[in-house]
C-alpha cells in the first residue's frame, strides 16, 4: 500500500485519469470532426449533465428537479443553435429562469453559474460553425488540455506556493505558470495553421488563464457546498463539471471574441 504523501502517491491516480482522458479525447475528436448535428448532440448532452451535476451539488435531495433541468438545458442548447437572435437568448435563459424559481438552496450560486454553463455550451457549437471552425475548436480544446496537463505535472514536480489556497488548495503557482507557458507554445505551433500570427501566443496564454479561472470558479462552488467532486461519472476525474470547468472558462472568452468580431453564425 502506498503511503500518503510519498512520491508514488502523487501519481497513483495518473493511470485512471489517463485512460478516462484518452476515451474522452477519442469521442470528442470524432464528434468535432463530424460537426453538425453530431457535435451539437454531444455538447447538448454535456451541457445537460453539467446542469444536472450543479443541481445535485446545490440541492442533493431534489434528484428529479436536477434531471428535469438537465434535460431542459440540453434541449435549450439545441433550440438556441437552430433559432438565431432573440430566440437563442430566450432558449438559453429558460433553464436558468426555471432554476431561479425552483431552486431554494444556494439559489444565487445557480443563477450566477448556470448561465455560464449555457453560454459556454453555446459557444462551443458556434466555434465549430465559423470558418476553419474545426481548427479553432481543436486549438481551444488543446489549450485547455495542455493547461491542465502542464499544471498537473508542474504542480506535483515542483510544488511551491499555492495559487488560491482558500478555494483550490492543490493549485500551485508553478502549475499555473506552467499552464500559461504550455498554452503559449501551443499558440506558436498553431500560428502557421491558422494564419493568426504571433498574437496567437498571447491569446493562447490569456485563454489558458480563462481556463484556470473556470477551474477556480467550480472549485469555489464545491467548497461552498462541501463536496469533493461534482459527481462520479468519469473515473479519475470526478464529474463532467470537474473535467470541463476549464473549457467553460475558455469558451466564454471565445464567445466574447466571436460576438465582438461578428462571427457568430446562424447555423453550426
Amino acid at each position: 500500500m502506498t503511503a500518503p504523501g510519498s512520491p508514488s502517491s502523487k501519481w497513483e491516480d495518473l493511470k485512471t485519469r489517463t485512460l478516462s482522458a484518452l476515451l474522452m479525447i477519442i469521442v470528442g475528436a470524432f464528434d468535432i470532426w463530424l460537426g453538425g448535428v453530431w457535435f451539437l448532440a454531444l455538447i447538448a448532452l454535456v451541457c445537460g449533465l453539467m446542469i444536472w451535476e450543479l443541481l445535485r451539488m446545490l440541492e442533493p435531495d431534489k434528484e428529479m428537479l436536477a434531471r428535469a433541468l438537465g434535460a431542459l438545458a440540453a434541449l435549450a442548447v439545441a433550440v438556441a443553435v437552430m433559432v438565431p437572435g432573440p430566440g437563442a437568448v430566450l432558449a438559453l435563459a429558460a433553464p436558468v429562469v426555471a432554476g431561479a424559481l425552483l431552486v431554494t438552496t444556494h439559489r444565487t450560486v445557480f443563477v450566477l453559474y448556470a448561465p455560464v454553463i449555457m453560454l459556454a455550451s453555446y459557444a462551443l457549437v458556434m466555434t465549430r460553425g465559423i470558418d476553419d471552425g474545426i481548427i479553432w475548436l481543436l486549438w481551444l480544446v488543446l489549450v485547455v488540455v495542455i493547461t491542465d496537463i502542464a499544471g498537473y505535472f508542474a504542480g506535483r514536480m515542483f510544488g511551491g506556493p499555492k495559487f488560491w489556497p482558500s478555494i483550490s488548495p492543490k493549485k500551485t503557482w508553478s502549475g499555473t505558470v506552467a499552464g500559461w507557458i504550455g498554452a503559449g507554445l501551443l499558440g506558436a505551433a498553431f500560428m502557421s495553421v491558422t494564419g493568426a500570427g504571433p498574437v496567437l501566443i498571447l491569446v493562447s496564454m490569456v485563454t489558458s488563464f480563462a481556463s484556470q479561472m473556470g477551474d477556480i470558479a467550480e472549485s469555489a462552488i464545491k467548497r461552498r457546498v462541501g463536496v469533493k467532486d461534482s459527481s462520479r461519472l468519469i473515473p479519475g476525474h470526478g464529474g463532467v463539471l470537474d473535467r470541463f470547468d476549464g473549457l467553460i472558462g475558455a469558451s466564454i472568452l471565445v464567445l466574447v471574441v466571436l460576438v465582438i468580431s461578428g462571427q457568430v453564425p446562424v447555423q453550426p
